[in-house]
């Protein structure tokens, strides 16, 4: 029979019902994994059956307590540390030189890493630093990656990028491609700019899925906004979080954080999304219908490839 998942279903849960399918891969490479977020919960629940998962982060002490803790609870769980800035091209393009160098295929790559929702700050490439952390570094970092992902296929599996956006998308009005390349900071602001990314991360996995012509299968999930301490007043501005700081549960539904990392495992594994590329999953399950038009829409999802191409000075082809 197959699992049945709900609002209450955690990441081991769904790695439990997945265990087939997790086991004997080799390639789990995994952004964003600091120690009590959907990450790391991700990363525990996946290295109990893999057999290596790639951590990420831009903090290699941070990194390091990461794996220790998942060692400590599984000895034997074959975890590889790699340092990356998504804010930074030549970062990404450093970190990605260093997973292509390892031998192995690289099965399934979750983009989950997100930049803090704060004041308006431009990268060493001169971009708005939300839009390049969120989505920018993350093209390149797919692109430079896609060769290893593509060596991973057989006639029964196809490889698979998730990547981790949020309900907020819709709380936007879509990209704003008139500040992609040249930031403005009267015009920023902190949520909007979150709102915009997450739009992006949307529009790039319908079309990865497009171009890549069922050589690699792209998935979006939803999430709640995560909760940073940078990012808390925009969060009590907009509703999310109370004058307390704590979650608005009154207003919003709140997830543990092993229950927020089911879905990201479950879109990375569950063979029922085979035949259902660039769609987009919320509790587990295929909710492509719950996306608004502007981060649905073709046209737009097709311009913001040729605009990320243009920022990152390569061309994204298979």
């Amino acid at each position: 029979m197959s699992p049945t998942f709900s609002f209450a279903t955690t990441a081991n849960d769904v790695a439990t019902a997945f265990t087939e399918e997790i086991r004997g891969k080799n390639g789990m490479l995994i952004t964003g994994t600091s120690l009590n977020g959907i990450g790391f919960e991700t990363a525990l629940a996946i290295a109990k059956h893999a057999n290596l998962v790639t951590i990420t982060g831009y903090n290699a002490d941070r990194l390091k307590l990461s794996e220790d803790a998942i060692k400590k609870e599984m000895p034997a769980a074959n975890i590889r540390r790699v340092i990356l800035n998504l804010s930074s091209l030549a970062a990404v393009r450093k970190a990605a030189e260093a997973v292509n160098a390892d031998p192995e295929p690289l099965h399934v790559l979750i983009h989950n890493a997100a930049a803090v929702i704060g004041p308006f700050k431009l990268t060493v490439d001169g971009l708005e630093s939300q839009f390049a952390t969120d989505h920018v570094g993350p093209f390149l970092f797919t692109k430079l990656l896609t060769p290893k992902l593509i060596a991973a296929t057989t006639p029964t599996y196809t490889p698979r990028v998730v990547f981790v956006s949020s309900a907020a998308h819709a709380f936007g009005t879509g990209v704003d491609f008139s500040t992609i390349e040249h930031p403005d900071p009267v015009k920023y602001s902190a949520s909007p700019a979150y709102f915009q990314a997450k739009s992006a991360n949307i529009l790039t996995a319908i079309e990865l899925s497009k171009r890549s012509k069922g050589a690699i299968n792209a998935y979006i999930i939803f999430t709640n906004l995560a909760q940073k301490e940078e990012s808390i007043a925009e969060l009590q501005a907009i509703g999310m979080l109370g004058p307390d700081g704590r979650p608005n549960t009154a207003t919003f539904q709140w997830k543990t954080i092993a229950q927020g990392a089911a879905t990201t495992v479950a879109t990375a594994f569950d063979p029922r999304l085979n035949d259902k590329p660039g769609a987009y999953l919320n509790d587990c399950a295929v909710a492509t219908e719950t996306v608004v038009a502007h981060s649905s829409d073709p046209a737009n999802a097709e311009k913001l490839w040729v605009v990320t191409e243009k920022l990152i000075g390569e061309t994204f082809r298979f």
